[in-house]
């Protein structure tokens, strides 16, 4: 699996969405690895091209990268669950790749499918848990941050309900608790350099509203309003063209599976790469002032509304 990278024209625009100066980036690249260099609670990190993904995260921000950055490298302490045994040869990978190009204003599609035991789709023999499938996901977003070489101006995310179902959800997600959720979701909007830009939701059940309400409270504002639950892929076509989608809605870029083989093979060639990222994480007991702490990040547990299903 390539990421295709947008093309030069498309990326001209792009530039301009994310306030990326070609003639002064070398120069905030280099002060955003003094400035890492001076932080004693945080690992040497000399990755170029990642810090350059989180400065055009960042819309070049120097202040808001920093933040990011620490933010990364807290999160990568802070929640192990998420960021530990990162073994992408497990059976449990899902379908939830990133699809290879970008659509006429520069984004990057993102489909993510639940599939079931047996449907002849996937090799797995049972659901993933939520923490798997939520580690798997951040294991996809750390490879994107080496691989977005020229940058996209953000994502779209197309969630295919089509299994969640009571009776799926009440046998298999039952870890789907909201200090899980929170934890997620912090992780993917204040540690990662995500723009999202659209979430489209598709082939929806009856649990679909049930389950956004549950989440929209962890949510950002502007993301709240970014959501867009779709009854028929006709919808959908009015977002995103359909040679940027794959066959199974309409689309004609290819089929989910072969993307997801495809990128079941490239994070197998970043099975050493994974663990030697695991000591790549801030270290509390070095932070100036007061280290960060679980109810810093997340809050008291137990303070919020479980999720139930009728």
């Amino acid at each position: 699996m390539t990421l295709v990278q947008p093309t030069e024209e498309m990326q001209t625009k792009i530039r301009v969405d994310l306030n990326e100066d070609v003639t002064t980036r070398d120069k905030d690249l280099e002060h955003i690895k003094q400035w890492l260099h001076r932080q004693p609670h945080l690992p040497h990190f000399d990755d170029d091209g990642r810090i350059m993904t989180f400065l055009r995260g960042c819309k070049f921000s120097l202040e808001k990268t920093k933040k990011k950055l620490d933010m990364y490298f807290t999160m990568r302490t802070a929640v192990p669950e998420f960021f530990s045994n990162r073994d992408p040869e497990r059976p449990e990978i899902n379908q939830m790749p990133p699809l290879p190009g970008v659509t006429p204003n520069g984004l990057r599609v993102v489909a993510i499918r639940g599939v079931l035991p047996g449907d002849g789709t996937s090799p797995i023999q049972q659901l993933p848990s939520i923490p798997e499938a939520m580690k798997v996901c951040l294991m996809i977003a750390d490879i994107r941050l080496r691989e977005e070489f020229q940058g996209v101006a953000g994502d779209v995310y197309i969630l295919d309900a089509s299994i969640v179902t009571a009776n799926n959800f009440a046998q298999n997600f039952s870890k789907f608790t909201p200090t899980l959720v929170k934890k997620f979701l912090v992780c993917v909007q204040e540690a990662y350099p995500v723009k999202l830009k659209e979430v489209h939701v598709v082939n929806v059940t009856p649990l679909v509203d049930t389950i956004i309400n549950f989440v929209k409270p962890f949510l950002k504002e502007k993301i709240k309003n970014r959501i867009h639950v779709h009854s028929n892929f006709e919808s959908l076509y009015k977002f995103i063209p359909k040679e940027n989608l794959p066959v199974e809605y309409g689309g004609t870029c290819g089929n989910l599976e072969d993307f997801n083989n495809q990128w079941y093979e490239k994070m197998v060639t970043y099975k050493d790469w994974y663990k030697q990222q695991e000591d790549v994480k801030a270290d509390e007991s070095a932070r100036p002032g007061k280290p960060k702490t679980h109810d810093d990040l997340f809050g008291v547990e137990g303070s919020f509304k479980k999720l139930t299903i009728d």
